[in-house]
């Protein structure tokens, strides 16, 4: 009997059902209970199981492996050698605060995988010694016998024995958009796509109609679900460009704060100052270069982009994914249930020799039948058909209390006639009453129809719907829109012609037939099938939804391209592309417009890189497929969003910068595994979320260009009147107020500032740019360097007229704060003019409100005035460090016109 290992490699589809019993050493009657013992002792309980776990503790610990929290320790243990108790306890609340959204985030993402247990069947009905017994699924082994009927979850992967009208919802594995036929006959070729193998019935997946009974082939970890799941565990999650230039960031002020305090404590030594108190001071100067609150702005910035894609039905589960969306430059999008909506929808009626379009999507019954371009009431012979489809149907269609939403009870294709008898007042309740069933003959995938016998008031009649190919030949009439004529051997041939030509546009295609006289019994039952009236085709799609169109639009303006990845047919994937404008192809096209997983598994890794760039439909996809293709976008250097509602998406959105999965057709799988979960399922809120991340970044520039150029400027000023001889300009107490001043309010209301105007009219920005971009480095440095000039300049003229110490560093530092304030205002745009809105952000208003409130009183309150070593000072004074401080603005807006006008290079 093959290992384990051998068991997931087998491709059970291609062999014989009697070979399958040899190879498993098992037979009709099932397994002894002894043999199924030792079997589950040997390869373990029918279970998922991760490959590897991380613990609690280990995931915490890892948090503080992060360079910007380690120096973020380091500040708060700095600050309390310093006395600085309260900002200390500021500073470890927030490091505190960074570390647990961290631990929260991945301890999320580890539960993917116990949603996949989940999904598996908690019983089975199986054969052991010959008898039927109920069994939990876990207790299942390679060789059992499966018993599955409708309703029953497969258990495990089954290679099927029977199969009678066996129908399996699948859509969970391999995004097939509705329930797939299965029999019961070898398959030709090792690598037939799981989508696919209509012989076997893979773990997870639902029985939507008919019985059967299969060999379980591969348990556990060894299922297709399994599989899944070990891709999931050996997914490595990339960090987000977010996370990358924080890192840098972090990196890049540790170094410059190590300058800082040696430069500082070298030159007050060489000038013969007290050790101690240069190196205090030194210690100050560099806790005010690190940016501790940047953790807190950046969190508070995505935790309220969060709060305002909720209003928009987007749910984030991890916060850097908001700020990844900004970058996206690739969104894969499956077909089923995202960019269509997952219910089988009738769109087109070939009736009496004249064609109806029926408007309206989904299993809403709302929507009007068109002719000739036109809404008309439907015809007599439109409702004959609608009804005697209805007859012949067992679903059923019910409006849902709970979700305020119509949904369908049994096979989705007869769920789309329903709705669509609906739409022409129709409803199955009231005909089943006035019609009442007599008898059946199944639907079954060898005859390719169903037939129901009625009693009506105008007697017994029968009611037929099936394949084309298997209806027209058994009509010898047809019915028109006045009367009935006989159907001839070409009317059969145009009708058949106009069914292959509705599918080649991706319509599933049935034809209705009726027969008056039919009795359910005596030969009526034998003769129901045999000289029926053609009443017409119907042509069923699952249709795009309607803003997946305007929302594919709009992120082609962006600059950013949505590619289709379905396990669906070709053609479907096609059709549904060319409607919602992802290609235009033509239907003969094989393989330009729309790739294969057949033909992707010949590409080599270098090959797939090239082709996935020039390919926006990806058709009969498995996960593995789909996992090759966003790894290869990724190594194009693409920022990939994911968008899944099915377990065999999980993979690629846990690779992906940024999975999306779907809230109400999504399984707890892709939810688990995804960092944003569309709360509608509309491909529309996707754009949403990606003008909200673009801002949040662009926010995220605007606080660190104010943050950095006030401390450039401190440091500048300090290190100018180092050098130059003069006293420290400075207290190590009015320093670290600059600090919590620029660090807090301020910059905090900057962090929410209302998104620029064109901001969807930018293409995506480059990741490796990062948020230093050189029109950010232009006006950080420009108004640092401006910023310590005016100061330097002021401190030394105070000096120079003779003024007292106290009162000339009262007049720099309050200089200090009033230029930072003026900076926030131009920082706002790195490109537009401060005058173009200046007043538009009302939280940074309050703020610089507020702040100059505080500043006023800590040079008004004696016991501050004590505190912070400052005077008080003339409305003169006031009028004058004004007046400097506002001058930084016509400066920094000089800047911004060089840069828009390229003296400096192409904008970046």
């Amino acid at each position: 009997m093959p290992s384990p290992e051998k068991r997931r490699d087998e491709a059970w589809h291609t062999l014989p059902v009697e070979a399958v019993y040899e190879r498993l050493h098992t037979g009709r009657d099932g397994l002894t209970e002894a043999e199924a013992t030792g079997r589950l002792a040997r390869w373990g309980p029918n279970e998922l199981q991760a490959t590897r776990r991380r613990t609690a503790w280990s995931l915490l610990l890892a948090q503080f492996k992060d360079l910007l929290i380690l120096i973020l320790i380091g500040a708060t243990v700095l600050s309390l050698f310093l006395g600085h108790g309260i900002e200390a306890v500021v500073i470890l609340v927030i490091v505190l605060f960074a570390v647990l959204l961290g631990f929260v985030q991945e301890y999320r993402a580890e539960r993917a995988i116990e949603a996949l247990r989940r999904m598996a069947a908690p019983t089975a009905t199986v054969l052991r010694n010959g008898r039927e017994v109920h069994l939990p699924a876990s207790r299942l082994v390679p060789g059992d016998v499966v018993l599955l009927q409708t309703g029953n979850r497969v258990p495990a992967d089954v290679r099927l024995t029977e199969a009678v009208n066996l129908q399996v919802e699948e859509a969970v594995l391999t995004g097939e958009s509705v329930p797939v036929p299965k029999h019961t006959e070898p398959l030709t070729g090792a690598s037939v796509p799981v989508g696919d193998r209509v012989n076997m019935a893979f773990a997870g997946t639902t029985v939507t109609y008919g019985r059967g009974r299969g060999v379980v082939v591969a348990t556990g970890m060894h299922t297709a679900f399994g599989q899944i799941a070990t891709m999931l565990e050996t997914v490595e999650v990339s960090r987000t460009p977010l996370q990358q230039n924080l890192d840098r960031i972090g990196r890049v002020l540790a170094g410059a704060a190590l300058v800082v305090v040696v430069l500082i404590v070298a030159l007050g030594l060489l000038r013969g100052q007290p050790f101690l108190e240069m190196f205090l001071f030194g210690i100050a100067l560099a806790v005010a270069v690190v940016p501790e609150a940047l953790p807190a702005v950046v969190t508070i910035s995505l935790a309220l982009g969060v709060r305002r894609l909720l209003r928009r039905n987007a749910l984030i589960r991890r916060l850097p994914a908001v700020e990844t969306l900004g970058s996206t430059s690739v969104i894969c999008s499956d077909k089923t249930g995202t960019l269509t909506r997952d219910e089988m929808t009738a769109r087109v009626l070939v009736v009496a020799g004249q064609t109806w379009q029926v408007t309206g999507a989904g299993y809403t019954p709302e929507g009007d039948f068109v002719r000739d371009g036109t809404p008309a009431p439907p015809s007599e012979a439109v409702r004959l058909l609608l009804r005697t489809a209805v007859l012949a149907s067992d679903a059923h269609l019910r409006f849902d209390e709970e979700h305020k939403a119509w949904e369908i009870q049994g096979d989705p294709t007869e769920g789309a006639l329903l709705v669509a008898a609906a739409k022409a007042g129709l409803e199955k309740e009231a005909l089943d009453e006035r019609y009442p069933r007599l008898d059946e003959i199944p639907f079954s995938s060898e005859t390719k129809r169903m037939t129901t016998l009625h009693e009506g008031p105008e007697g017994p009649f029968a009611c037929a719907k099936g394949a084309p190919e298997v209806i027209l030949p058994a009509c010898t009439h047809q019915r028109m829109e006045h009367d009935i004529r006989p159907l001839t051997a070409d009317d059969r041939d145009r009708l058949l012609e106009t069914a292959r030509h509705l599918a080649e546009e991706a319509l599933r295609v049935l034809a209705v037939a009726f027969k008056p006289g039919a009795r359910a019994n005596g030969t009526g039952r034998e003769d129901a099938e045999t000289d029926m009236t053609f009443l017409g085709l119907v042509g069923l799609i699952d249709p795009p939804r309607p803003e997946a169109a305007p929302a594919v639009a709009t992120c082609r303006s962006a600059g950013i391209t949505v590619k289709m990845i379905t396990g669906d047919h070709p053609v479907t994937a096609r059709a549904v592309a060319r409607e919602i404008g992802l290609t235009t192809g033509d239907p003969a096209c094989t393989c330009q417009d729309v790739l294969t997983g057949a033909e992707l598994e010949q590409l080599d890794e270098a090959s797939l890189c090239r082709v996935v760039e020039q390919t926006n439909v990806f058709a009969r996809v498995s996960p593995a497929h789909k996992l090759r293709i966003v790894s290869a976008l990724q190594a194009r250097e693409h920022v990939v969003a994911v968008t899944g509602d099915g377990v065999n998406d999980a993979p690629a959105l846990k690779k992906a910068d940024i999975g999306i999965a779907m809230g109400r057709t999504g399984t707890d799988v892709s939810k688990e595994a995804a960092a944003m979960t569309l709360l509608d399922d509309n491909f529309a809120s996707i754009v949403a979320a990606i003008e909200e991340g673009r801002g949040i970044f662009e926010n995220i520039k605007k606080y660190l260009m104010y943050l950095l150029s006030s401390n450039t400027g401190e440091i500048l000023l300090m290190a100018g009147a180092t050098l130059a001889g003069l006293p420290l300009p400075l207290s190590a107490v009015q320093i670290l107020y600059v600090n919590l001043a620029t660090d807090g309010l301020p910059a905090l209301a900057l962090s929410v500032d209302p998104p620029e105007p064109d901001l969807m009219r930018r293409p995506p920005r480059n990741p490796k740019a990062g948020l230093f971009t050189r029109p950010v480095v232009l006006l950080t440095l420009v108004g640092g360097i401006w910023s310590a000039l005016i100061n330097l300049g002021l401190f030394t003229w105070a000096l120079h007229r003779g003024l007292a110490l106290p009162h000339a560093m009262t007049l720099t530092f309050v200089s200090l704060v009033l230029i930072q304030f003026f900076k926030a205002y131009n920082y706002r745009s790195d490109r537009h003019s401060v005058f173009r809105r200046p007043f538009a952000n009302r939280w940074l208003n309050l703020a610089i409100l507020w702040e100059l409130g505080l500043l006023y009183l800590i040079l008004r309150v004696p016991v501050l005035e004590e505190a912070f070593g400052t005077v008080n000072l003339s409305l003169t004074e006031w009028g004058l460090l004004l007046a400097l401080a506002a001058t930084v603005v016509p400066v920094l807006e000089l800047a911004k016109w060089f840069e828009r006008r390229g003296f400096f290079g192409k904008l970046t």
